[in-house]
């Protein structure tokens, strides 16, 4: 996770399944062999790797770390400034999800789609789910430029659909509108006519691939934030618009991991809603809004997908039309959507560790 973000944060630990006693006693060696270093300013702490830690990653694996331990890199030679430390932690959070969701993004075991033109008659297959970080799809050149100021993380492909993933932190990230769009645009281009469109590359997507905003950030709150932003001063910051048609949230701890499986599963997505659904009835259109069932009279919306715009609009709709509805989520999201809608809509929850018991396991 150092090598990858160029600063890991200590959390990190915890996430890889590493006790905090061993956590102290296997930094502290590392150290002491010259392989990791504490960097500490502005009251934030991280690990960087050490000069003999770089060489030993490079010699053991270049094509793993090659691209993150050469040059004159972020990865490679980190800044000091807060927000650029900061973004680089971000990073390591996002790999750490990516790792225990079983999400392919390690170079040497993905194709290098943004790099590498593939073979007259070769035929390069995607991993799926697999991701790619925003330097990564910079390889594209000039091209990248487009998206160069954008607050995007990286790329997720899945089946189905393509994710733009960002990591707000613990509040509503700095937004600007038409630089977002262009990411939407530039996907948009290579699924029709660019690198995702060629017949060597499988799968291949089609035009219409849904492309979706993925946000990550700390705990459930900072959804609320997201979900109430109106922009701040000068509408700097994010609140939600119409650059993107589904703009997902995923806590960044082990609910969030599960939820992002799911997200990258349309199997996993299909059996969930085809249970939720199977004491149900079918939606109404007589009630002149969006939902996916009724239960006693009242519009059902299914939830656990988090899409904050997609909720917002069921808000919008029951007030509108002065109705009550329902909702259907986990039981880790029940409070922010009790403190979104209030009275507005009851809520069901589906219990986390049985969905895992029951789906992953």
């Amino acid at each position: 996770m150092t090598a990858l973000s160029g600063e890991c944060s200590p959390d990190i630990l915890s996430r890889l399944g590493i006790g905090p006693s061993y956590g102290e006693k296997l930094v502290t060696k590392l150290k002491d062999e010259g392989l990791l270093k504490t960097h500490y300013k502005d009251r934030l702490r991280g690990y960087r790797l050490a000069c003999g830690g770089k060489k030993l990653l490079l010699a053991q694996n270049p094509e793993r770390f090659s691209f993150y331990l050469s040059g004159n890199t972020e990865t490679n030679h980190p800044r000091s400034g807060y927000p650029r430390r900061l973004r680089l932690q971000q990073a390591s959070h996002i790999y750490a999800m990516l790792l225990n969701a079983g999400i392919t993004f390690f170079r040497d075991e993905k194709p290098l789609i943004f790099r590498e033109e593939p073979q007259a008659g070769e035929s390069v297959r995607m991993p799926l789910p697999i991701f790619y970080h925003s330097r990564e799809v910079k390889e594209l050149g000039t091209e990248a430029v487009k998206i160069g100021n954008s607050r995007i993380m990286g790329i997720l492909f899945a089946p189905g659909c393509i994710y733009a993933l960002f990591h707000t932190g613990t509040a509503p990230i700095k937004w600007e509108y038409q630089t977002e769009l262009r990411v939407k645009t530039f996907l948009s281009h290579h699924i029709s006519r660019g690198i995702l469109s060629r017949g060597s590359i499988e799968p291949c997507y089609h035009p219409d691939t849904p492309i979706r905003l993925l946000f990550i950030g700390s705990g459930m709150d900072t959804a609320l934030k997201l979900m109430e932003s109106t922009g701040g001063f000068q509408k700097s910051y994010f609140c939600l618009d119409s650059s993107f048609d589904y703009f997902h949230y995923v806590p960044d701890d082990a609910a969030g991991e599960t939820t992002l499986r799911l997200l990258c599963s349309p199997a996993l997505q299909k059996a969930l809603r085809s249970l939720l659904l199977s004491d149900l009835e079918p939606p109404c259109p007589d009630y002149g809004l969006e939902h996916d069932a009724v239960s006693e009279g009242m519009p059902v919306l299914l939830a656990f997908d988090f899409d904050m715009l997609r909720l917002s609009r069921f808000r919008t709709a029951l007030s509108f039309h002065g109705l009550a509805g329902n909702l259907v989520c986990f039981d880790f999201q029940k409070p922010v959507l009790q403190q979104y809608f209030g009275d507005a809509a009851a809520i069901e929850t589906i219990d986390l560790y049985k969905f895992e018991r029951r789906f992953l396991h």
